[in-house]
């Protein structure tokens, strides 16, 4: 291939390329170390003196040509990639129908949780995490539960197989080991809820599941009464509920309160009756709870209470089989 050849054959390859890709194999083709000019450059070596010259001069053109022309490919290429990317806004709707348009939405027990911290943010509370898989300490003992409780039984929760020796860590079994939590590392005033998935090994039916998630309350300071714990759930149910709804303790026992109560929320109904439902359990806190965290049982005195967030959602939005939050049935979803 004679060097007027090479050119047109360069030129004409380069009219074609439409991809960065294709520039590349162009250059590495023509231009490369082992390229064809290279080797058009190489056949100096074989010519005689006399036109070792002129090829030579003719080469030089010819690679300042085909390299100016991939330099003006190259820019090109960028400037349509360029002007293409200037014309796409990220910030405009997708073209898309809006009969084909289905936002999503948070799912319905965390729209629930978020409804929840907000209202008690309301009222004074800030929100605690806490660490889903626990020792026995902070799930049991803390709260003032002994070890031969049947709410430690291995039957009523997940234990985690440990090397011999080492000690027993569990999935929580309740959202009250945050507060243990918590007061060991606040001194009062306190006023938190604690929001968050727990553990046990429930069969599973239309209002049991092994996993669901609960929201603890905690208030710790000096003069806290029951008085104080039933307007807290008084509010709590009025404003989440509707100001129609009632409220009622009912005598209960739990370990790490004392004294306890189940509490229950009276819903009525547009044809005239009523229903009272149980929607969690509370109570003072025992002394032995705040003595286990330092905490002066003579100084400060507090309540606690735990939600079922489930319960909740399923009672704010008529839902009767708690299996329908874990299935992503994308059609029950989409109500919420």
């Amino acid at each position: 291939m004679n060097l007027d050849e090479l050119l047109e054959h360069a030129q004409k390859e380069l009219s074609a390329v439409t991809s960065a890709d294709q520039v590349e194999a162009f250059r590495i083709k023509y231009l490369g170390t082992k390229g064809l000019l290279k080797a058009a450059g190489d056949q100096l070596k074989i010519l005689p003196n006399d036109q070792k010259r002129q090829y030579g001069s003719k080469l030089n053109a010819v690679k300042q040509t085909v390299q100016n022309s991939y330099d003006q490919a190259k820019a090109g290429l960028g400037q349509r990639a360029g002007a293409t990317d200037a014309r796409i806004d990220i910030t405009e709707p997708g073209r898309i129908s809006f009969d084909d348009y289905h936002p999503g939405s948070l799912h319905i027990i965390h729209q629930t949780i978020d409804a929840l911290t907000e209202l008690f943010g309301r009222m004074g509370f800030s929100v605690a995490q806490g660490p889903e898989l626990e020792d026995e300490f902070h799930n049991f003992e803390a709260l003032n539960v002994p070890r031969q409780h049947p709410a430690r039984d291995p039957l009523d929760n997940f234990y985690l197989q440990r090397p011999s020796g080492a000690a027993p860590l569990m999935l929580r079994s309740q959202t009250s080991s945050v507060q243990i939590r918590v007061l060991e590392s606040q001194k009062p005033p306190v006023r938190i809820v604690a929001p968050g998935r727990v553990y046990r090994p429930d069969t599973v039916d239309a209002t049991h599941s092994f996993m669901f998630h609960q929201i603890e309350g905690l208030v710790v300071d000096q003069h806290i009464t029951m008085v104080d714990l039933k307007t807290c759930i008084d509010q709590f149910a009025k404003a989440f509920f509707g100001a129609d709804v009632e409220t009622r303790f009912r005598p209960s026992f739990f370990p790490f309160t004392e004294p306890s109560a189940e509490f229950d929320v009276r819903f009525h109904y547009a044809d005239g009756t009523s229903k009272w439902v149980e929607l969690g359990g509370c109570g003072m806190v025992d002394p032995n709870v705040l003595q286990t965290v330092h905490i002066d049982p003579e100084q400060y005195t507090g309540f606690a209470f735990g939600l079922g967030i489930e319960r909740i959602a399923m009672r704010k939005h008529g839902i009767e089989d708690i299996r329908l939050l874990f299935e992503n049935d994308v059609r029950f979803l989409s109500q919420f």
